[in-house]
């Protein structure tokens, strides 16, 4: 029924798309026509193809660090309230910079290679991932703390057996926002300086008015979002379920 009501809203999508470009009568360097945008497409597709590989990667890895750097901060800072106190205010004084300011610094510290990319995505997932987890951990039922101090847990334990699972959808949820932001993070890195990816082409198509081709990129960057972000919402899925005592989502 998804997949039905997918292809549905697409169908309806690219008709309103074809009905603009017919009723504006824009010409194709201004708005291409769906059709004009699927031919530059097929005939760009190796090239388009290489450069959404680099920003797959870049995106995949940014995600894999930031993830793992954010589960490790909200679990030092639910276990530590003296780490809560300090670094939690530092956290939220960090969102106050815009992220997107920082990506000419990344450039000219990274390079205008990969590493610049994948850092502009680990920072903006981070806090997300972060705040998301450490809501969940923090969220725990009293008669689950009081049933540990009863039983003589320490805190590790508690941690590990109770806190962690139950804080799994908390987790879910921040898995699913950093599933939409890391490839923004990746293609604003690739706007600033790069000589690879998807942001790179559209800069490029856009500075030799190849508008076909630059909403060819657009759409395939959409399309690998969409696609992480599935995959991302499957595995969400996953872990509330083991937290839930249940093989099905």
């Amino acid at each position: 029924m998804r997949f039905w009501d997918t292809l549905l809203a697409l169908l309806i999508g690219l008709a309103s798309w074809q009905v603009l470009v017919i009723v504006t009568d824009a010409p194709h360097f201004i708005l291409p026509s769906p059709w004009r945008v699927a031919q530059a497409a097929y005939k760009s597709r190796v090239i388009i193809a290489e450069n959404a590989w680099v920003t797959a990667i870049e995106v995949v890895l940014g995600l894999l660090i930031g993830t793992v750097l954010g589960v490790a901060t909200a679990i030092q800072l639910a276990m530590s309230k003296t780490a809560e106190r300090l670094m939690l205010p530092i956290l939220v004084f960090t969102q106050a910079v815009p992220v997107f300011a920082l990506a000419p610094l990344l450039t000219l510290w990274f390079g205008y290679g990969m590493g610049s990319k994948i850092v502009m995505a680990v920072l903006i997932i981070y806090f997300p991932v972060t705040s998301a987890f450490h809501d969940g951990l923090t969220r725990i039922d009293s008669g689950y703390r009081d049933l540990s101090i009863s039983m003589d847990a320490d805190t590790w334990n508690f941690m590990r057996h109770i806190q962690i699972p139950q804080a799994l959808p908390s987790l879910g949820t921040g898995l699913r926002l950093a599933a939409v932001y890391a490839p923004i993070g990746a293609v604003i890195g690739e706007w600033v300086g790069a000589s690879q990816g998807l942001g790179y082409l559209m800069l490029l198509a856009n500075g030799r008015a190849k508008i076909d081709l630059m909403f060819a990129s657009l759409i395939v960057l959409a399309c690998l979002t969409v696609m992480l972000h599935i995959a991302i919402g499957m595995l969400a899925n996953r872990l509330t379920c083991y937290a839930q005592g249940t093989t099905k989502p």
